[in-house]
């Protein structure tokens, strides 16, 4: 895709699985990444990953502190000279407990890691893109397959991926008009670090029986629908969801 050459892109989450599989593929195709993740250590372990570590950069982000992405987009601008046009919103958490024993705490940290980050990190970028006079981006929003879906445990993780759905069509709303389209991808059940492995081996065993794909996906194939959606190969797709979830 090498329409992406030269461009920069900011991947939150970028310190392991999904984000991290986005992060080798676009410094691939000649994408200078600002890898972000709360875990610094990891961030950068990523960026070590690269080609060219020199050329990308790691920083520390907790995207629902406002301060915190803040301070990301400027250490990137700083860095660089210009903000990215390219976001790739990968920042997650997970906790899966009924929502009658779910504590107060725990809902909110789900919908302030997910659905507030994606919001504020997303306001961030196209703030800073608008000021810096580009007229072109590409942000892809990250969901889950759970935000069309009821299944026990996860009421509040669907519900907060359900919201990041509504965020993303309307900011490809407003953002339209400023050349930035917004894009949204819903993953299935997928094999990263993030997920503890009991809980894994539990929701495949749920969830295989309803996949047309036989098996867990990988952070790579979803980061290859991320490559297309960033590229202009995607030049009049805007305001959509993507299922990348065997067929679920």
């Amino acid at each position: 895709m090498a329409s992406l050459e030269g461009k920069m892109a900011l991947v939150t989450g970028g310190g392991s699985g999904i984000g991290r599989s986005v992060c080798q593929l676009l410094d691939r195709e000649g994408v200078r990444v600002v890898v972000a993740d709360v875990n610094e250590a990891g961030a950068q372990e990523t960026v070590n990953l690269l080609k060219s570590p020199d050329d990308h950069l790691a920083v520390l982000m907790d995207v629902s502190k406002k301060a915190s992405v803040t301070q990301g987009v400027d250490a990137a601008v700083k860095a660089f000279g210009a903000p990215p046009s390219l976001m790739v919103n990968c920042a997650g958490y997970i906790n899966f407990v009924p929502l009658a024993d779910l504590e107060e705490e725990s809902f909110d940290q789900m919908i302030n890691v997910l659905l507030k980050g994606s919001f504020l990190v997303t306001q961030a970028l196209a703030k800073a893109v608008k000021a810096a006079g580009i007229k072109q981006g590409s942000f892809v929003l990250i969901a889950s397959m759970l935000a069309h879906l009821a299944i026990e445990t996860t009421g509040h993780y669907s519900a907060a991926k359900a919201g990041i759905l509504a965020l993303s069509k309307t900011f490809s709303k407003e953002l339209a008009l400023d050349g930035i389209r917004v894009n949204t991808i819903l993953p299935g059940i997928v094999e990263t670090p993030i997920m503890p492995k009991e809980l894994l081996e539990q929701h495949i065993a749920n969830t295989l029986p309803l996949l047309s794909i036989k098996r867990p996906g990988r952070p790579e194939e979803v980061a290859e629908m991320v490559l297309f959606l960033l590229s202009e190969r995607s030049s009049y797709i805007t305001g959509a969801e993507f299922c990348v979830a065997g067929g679920l």
